[in-house]
């Protein structure tokens, strides 16, 4: 039962659906993702209950005092009047504007830091409106946009310069711990991972860390999505405490969707900025595996491990993705591709003449159609396909292997030389020490990684199997219908997108009648995401569906 359990959670990591869309579903066996599979009772009764019902909201591990002692005396000088003036100049504004306000001295860059910070304190711990989104501040932030102002932006290489930017906190950060949501990693300073590397490198400001699904979702089974010890839960602000935030990402989407910074990374294996970028009407882009380092980052598996923007418009997520990809000769999937510029994609329109399948199940969807109708007066063709039958055989092993040695590797190479945990049963005996406060609702998914005994000749078999079937997954109907790309809802084709190793990108598409976002999801061949990119601000422009969350305004 409780191995069942396991994967029935991870399982929704994959499939964070409405719940018409879960109710349409079909059983799926314990060994296999299938792309007709449909959700048993047992997998609603246990989302609904996580939507509503939590063992724990607030974290027993962490208080807003914990998080704002070494920043409140620096933000002293800064007023409700303050934050009110500013809100024009940065309250739904993307990177090209804020950095226009600031060049034409509307705003500076210290403003700008303790306008977001100002704003995650009133809103996001311990009041009627928290959500629980973030887990740590940067305590030299301000000091270091006031340096920032001195430098005088003009001359900066990169418009992510400037920018605060909120981490995910499975990532690497000198200056703070980097918990992955647990309490065995709460001491774990670290030195910065590539990627955070890269973004300092063109002067962004590293804000702090957002909370996460608990281990990136690979750790109690039967959890909600956006749990962790350390962080608490984490709510979506369209609907706290009724909507699923999605994980693991659950902080990186929240905080972008009100405006607590102007962008967050996130990280995925399997649906896990997908989820949270469409459940918090947001843009998160899946990178090409091997395009964004891995390096200093809590890892799942070193096989469809990445890391990506979370924005909330497209154009934000391409300055993000072109500020942190880069070759990363540590990582062992890195790609050491021509350096192009994410920031010239076309802004024309270009979806005339593209074609994109359509999986004639979603079509029921009227927020889809919609979306589709959208695509079609912009010149697109939709092509409505019959999904391939085949399934992912094995893909909790693969995570079950891969992050058994993985882990360890993190601890050896990248983790504080002093930290005591070395191995996932190290963590597991940890936990067991104050399961209340470690691990309320158990670790399931951990002993599942402990009790696996698949070798490395086991995991190459799965992983080639996988890669198979998924990228004929899309290649077959791609090929027969001369697809440009294909067309998905939230994170429905995540899995199959990891396995082949396919970028994705997921853009506003609407709500539901009942308020719940949802998101279009833009999937191509491996290394396309200027074409993503413009695609999906193609559609973006047309629809501009986002709303953001009236509370939070």
């Amino acid at each position: 039962m409780r191995y069942i359990l396991s994967l029935l959670a991870l399982l929704l990591v994959f499939s964070c659906k409405d719940s018409k869309s879960r109710e349409a579903r079909e059983p799926i066996s314990k060994s296999e993702t299938n792309v007709k599979e449909k959700d048993t009772s047992g997998i609603e009764a246990i989302s609904n209950k996580d939507f509503r019902e939590f063992k724990v909201r607030d974290s027993k591990n962490l208080t807003k005092a914990d998080i704002w002692a070494e920043i409140n005396p620096q933000m002293e000088d800064f007023t409700e009047a303050d934050y009110n003036s500013l809100k024009p100049y940065i309250l739904e504004r993307d990177i090209p504007t804020l950095q226009k306000n600031i060049a034409i001295g509307d705003l500076n860059y210290e403003k700008l830091v303790k306008f977001y910070l100002y704003r995650i304190r009133k809103f996001d711990r311990e009041n009627s409106l928290s959500l629980n989104s973030v887990i740590a501040i940067n305590p030299e932030v301000i000091e270091q946009a006031k340096i920032a102002d001195k430098t005088n932006f003009i001359q900066a290489p990169h418009p992510v310069f400037g920018m605060p930017i909120l981490l995910k906190d499975n990532i690497n950060a000198s200056g703070m711990a980097t918990t992955a949501g647990a309490v065995a990693l709460k001491d774990n300073i670290t030195e910065d991972a590539f990627i955070t590397k890269q973004l300092k490198t063109k002067g962004a400001l590293i804000l702090g860390k957002v909370n996460l699904s608990e281990w990136a979702y690979f750790f109690c089974g039967d959890c909600p999505s956006g749990y962790s010890a350390v962080g608490g839960q984490t709510l979506n602000p369209y609907g706290r405490g009724v909507f699923d935030t999605g994980g693991s990402s659950s902080g990186s989407g929240v905080a972008t969707s009100v405006n607590f910074a102007a962008a967050t990374i996130g990280s995925e294996t399997a649906g896990s900025i997908l989820s949270p970028a469409s459940q918090n009407s947001v843009v998160g882009l899946k990178p090409t595996i091997g395009l964004v380092s891995r390096s200093g980052i809590v890892p799942i598996s070193s096989t469809l491990d990445t890391a990506g923007p979370i924005t909330r418009t497209v154009m934000d997520n391409a300055i993000i993705l072109d500020a942190i990809y880069g070759y990363d000769s540590k990582d062992s999937k890195s790609l050491n591709t021509n350096r192009v510029s994410y920031l010239n994609f076309s802004t024309q329109n270009t979806l005339q003449g593209k074609r994109f399948g359509a999986p004639k199940r979603f079509l029921e969807d009227s927020l889809y159609t919609k979306a589709l109708s959208v695509l079609k007066n912009k010149g697109a063709t939709i092509v409505e396909i019959e999904e391939e039958n085949l399934s992912l055989p094995n893909f909790l092993r693969l995570l079950n292997i891969d992050m058994k040695k993985d882990l360890p590797a993190y601890f050896s190479n990248a983790a504080n030389s002093n930290l005591k945990m070395k191995s996932v049963n190290d963590v597991i005996a940890f936990n067991k020490k104050d399961s209340v406060n470690r691990m309320p609702y158990g670790q399931n998914l951990f002993y599942g990684i402990a009790s696996d005994e698949g070798d490395l000749d086991y995991l190459k078999a799965i992983k080639d199997t996988l890669k198979t079937n998924g990228t004929s997954y899309f290649n077959i109907p791609m090929r027969k219908h001369n697809l440009d790309g294909f067309l998905s809802v939230n994170n429905s084709h995540a899995a199959f997108a990891a396995v082949a190793e396919f970028p994705a990108l997921t853009v506003p598409m609407g709500y539901t009648n009942e308020g719940e976002p949802k998101g279009l999801t833009f999937i191509a061949k491996p290394l396309q995401e200027k074409q993503l990119l413009e695609w999906a601000y193609a559609y973006e422009q047309a629809s501009k569906t986002r709303v953001s969350p009236k509370n939070y305004n």
